[in-house]
């Protein structure tokens, strides 16, 4: 096996386990063509075709094309998780990405938060 395979499969693991790792991720598996062969883009589920290298955002997630023909997505928020669940809701704006944490007996206060992931 050649070093340029044998690096080439470590790029691979290496990114699977980076998408992986981290909840907030997701990766697509690549779109053979009849022939079997190594795609040359990426395609979305709705057919939109991406060249390598393109970077994109969708519904609040950060997308790229990344060989061979896959598609690694990314939440482009963080999620507040160090707030007073009792007395205080979080609620996400889709028009932004991203999230308000309000009382829940009045939405027009905010909550203080400490912590959030993402």
């Amino acid at each position: 096996m050649s070093f340029q395979k044998i690096l080439y499969i470590c790029a691979l693991v290496c990114a699977f386990l980076v998408a992986y790792s981290n909840a907030a991720c997701y990766m697509t598996k690549p779109t053979l063509d009849l022939n079997l062969k190594i795609p040359k883009v990426c395609k979305e589920n709705d057919g939109t075709v991406h060249h390598f290298g393109d970077a994109w955002t969708k519904d609040c997630f950060k997308c790229q094309c990344i060989k061979p023909g896959r598609i690694s997505c990314c939440t482009s928020f963080v999620d507040p998780i160090g707030y007073d669940e009792k007395l205080c809701e979080k609620v996400f704006n889709e028009q932004s990405c991203s999230y308000i944490v309000r009382k829940k007996d009045n939405p027009a206060e905010t909550c203080k938060v400490t912590s959030s992931i993402g």
